[in-house]
Formats: structure tokens, sequence, C-alpha cells
């Protein structure tokens, strides 16, 4: 049986305070584990991965690729070699576009993504097309801010060559139908691109099952630091893709006439590496796998939809994307007030959420929005932050 104080003790900056942080869909927390790994790793086994031959350097290298390995068993992955490090999603899903994509596209062909996903899975793919003469083809949304699949279906042409599209919404929590969206990209033999930035947190992820080509996702939104990220591709396809930068590490041998590169996954990873950020991202995942992942989702999907129904009590207020098959995360407007202006009096209640546009304006400019609210919740939060929540969205709608 889960228990949310149980969790909520790992953490240490919100275990004891009275600031309520629902904000997850940002970043989440940290446990100790983490924090404790990152401190360890700088106290006894600094030294750089891969290429000195002192015992430090070979510690530091044994903890790095066996976190490696720690990552390619949590999404089901075939090979270690199959995960790359990067900084982040975003990082992960550029070097797909100008790698993969630069050396594949050309005038004519399409990219599909979806009108609600993140800035970072929508930029790549629009420089790309500038690059290559491709065009961008955008799967809207229906009336309850669900991916219009039979759209898809007429969009996803024998013109098409990638579909990237997020796992679920940052915005409104909505689960996509990937699964769909991949079979409809094999059926005329492109390429899929999944952003699970949001969803790896609350979604067990076999990327085999998925049969997805490439899965992209941060460490800070998995309890693990910032500035770490992996990139997830099938084998074949990075074994034919170029590097996208050059430096040391990525190499076999370089001479002024020519350079060779090094095998995967060190093709995709030069320079020094955030050796420490990929040590915390694997005690991140060993932290979570203390827990039953079906009982923290069934948990924080409870507060959320108690918090829904409360919120839907509220006069003036509307929750976008209010559907069963979600994250927990609530997305919601006033008639009236501006976002920014609620989270600023739910801020001065100790009350942590996030306002504005989430970094997807395309989504607030198709669903006619400057902007919304955005509560997001985690397995550390607990009924009192819901209640608190809940009377702090009351009396600052009362404000104005």
């Amino acid at each position: 049986m889960f228990n949310p104080e149980d969790f909520r003790r790992h953490f240490p900056l919100i275990c004891d305070s009275q600031q309520i942080y629902l904000d997850s869909a940002a970043t989440a927390q940290k446990p100790q584990q983490v924090i404790d790994a990152i401190s360890t790793f700088y106290c006894s086994s600094n030294a750089n991965v891969h290429r000195a031959a002192h015992q430090l350097s070979a510690k530091a290298t044994a903890q790095f690729e066996l976190a490696r390995t720690t990552v390619a068993k949590f999404i089901h992955a075939h090979s270690s070699k199959e995960v790359i490090f990067t900084k982040g999603a975003t990082e992960a899903i550029n070097l797909i576009a100008q790698s993969y994509g630069r050396s594949t596209l050309k005038p004519g062909d399409q990219i599909v993504i979806a009108v609600s996903e993140h800035h970072a899975n929508i930029v790549p793919w629009q420089l790309l097309a500038q690059q290559t003469g491709a065009e961008i083809k955008v799967i809207e949304l229906t009336d309850d801010a669900e991916l219009d699949i039979v759209q898809a279906q007429t969009i996803i042409t024998d013109q098409v060559k990638i579909v990237a599209v997020a796992h679920a919404s940052n915005v409104t929590g909505v689960i996509n139908p990937i699964e769909q969206l991949i079979a409809l990209a094999k059926d005329v033999g492109a390429v899929t691109v999944i952003d699970g930035a949001q969803a790896i947190a609350h979604i067990e992820v076999n990327v085999v099952e998925l049969d997805c080509d490439f899965y992209v996702f941060s460490g800070h939104k998995l309890y693990g630091p910032t500035g770490i990220g992996v990139l997830y591709g099938k084998q074949q396809l990075l074994e034919a893709m170029p590097p996208w930068q050059g430096g040391g590490e990525m190499i076999k041998r370089v001479s002024f006439s020519g350079t060779t590169f090094n095998q995967l996954p060190f093709k995709f990873e030069p320079g020094t590496p955030n050796i420490s950020g990929v040590i915390g991202l694997a005690a991140a995942i060993d932290f979570l796998a203390q827990f039953d992942r079906q009982q923290l989702c069934h948990y924080e999907n409870n507060l959320m939809r108690q918090a829904t129904a409360a919120l839907l009590t509220i006069d003036g207020l509307t929750i976008i994307g209010d559907i069963e098959k979600k994250l927990s995360i609530i997305s919601f407007v006033f008639s009236d007030e501006h976002p920014s202006d609620i989270a600023t009096l739910l801020d001065q209640q100790n009350i942590a959420v996030r306002a504005g546009h989430h970094c997807a304006m395309p989504l607030m400019e198709s669903l006619q929005l400057n902007g919304t609210i955005r509560a997001s919740f985690a397995p550390y939060n607990t009924q009192n932050d819901v209640d608190c929540f809940i009377a702090a969205v009351i009396k600052s709608s009362t404000f104005f």
C-alpha cells in the first residue's frame, strides 16, 4: 500500500515545508538519494570518464556506464548503445533533427507535429524545414483538447518522413494516442520521434513495445538533476546517422587528412559529459524502483481528480482538457482574470503553480487563450495540499 508521507519524507526541500509545490510538470523535487549520489561522486570519484588511465577515472567511468545500463533497462531498450546522453529533451530533439533529419529530408518531404507540442518539439523541425525545403503539417485538436486522430490519418501520407509528437501534453496532461500515430507512420515508412519529457515520470515506457524510432526525455522531471537528458534511438538508425557536433570523445582518429568517428553511443557525445548529472539520473531511477509505479500514478491521479471536482464548482473557472486519459495536470482559466494574476495571488498563499503559455504558444492560439494556470501533482503531494490549493483558488477568485 502506497504511503504518501513515507514518499514525501525523501524530499528535503518540501518534507517539512509550508510551501505547497504544484509545479512538478515544470521540474520535480529531488529526493535525498539523488542529492547524495551527486555529492558522493564529487567527494569520492570526481574524474573525467573514458580517457585517463588512473583509478579515479576508471571508477567514474564504471559509474557512468552503469548509469547508461540503468537507463536502458528503465525504458526496456535492446542495448545501452541505444542510449545517448544529452543536456535534455530539447537537445535530443535538435540532435535528431540536425543529424537524421538534415541528412535525410529533401524538398517536398513532410514533417508531422501536433498543435499542442512544446516549443522544443516545434522549433527544431521548423529550422529543419527551412534547411531542407521540407514542409510541416499539423495535427489539430478535437473539442476535448485531444489529438484529432481522424485528421491525422488524412495528413500522414507517403510524403511524410517524420512524425514527432509528445507522449502527453505538458499543458493539459492529455495522453496522446502515440501507439496509433506510430502505426500510421509505419504504414507510410515515416520515422517516429516521441517527446516523453512530460510522461516519463508517470507512465512506464517500453520503447520496444511502442516500436517508436526515437524517444526522448529530460532527467529533471523524473526526480533527477537538471541539465541531463536521454535520447533513445533504434541502433540501426543511430549507426547510419552522421555526427551532429564535433569534439573530443566522439572520434576514433583525427588528422588533417581526415577524421573517423567513434562507435555508439560515443559518436553523439562530444566533450566532457555531465557526469554527475548522469549519475544523479541513475539514482533517480533507482529511487523510483523502490515503489510500485502503478500505485504512484493511481495516487497522484486521485489527487488530481479530487482537485478537478472541486475546481469545477467555482464560478467562471474552466478546465482545459478535462478528460479521463491524462496525467496528473490541471490547466484552467478564469473568464475575467489573467492567469498570471491568479498565480501571483496563489504564490502569496504559498501555493506554487505555473501560469502562462507553458512554451506552447501555438496551442494557446488554437484555444484562443493568452495562457492558463497549471497545477501539477506528484506522489509527494498530499490531501492537505489539495485542500489548501482549492481554498487558495477560491480566495483568489474573489479578490478582483
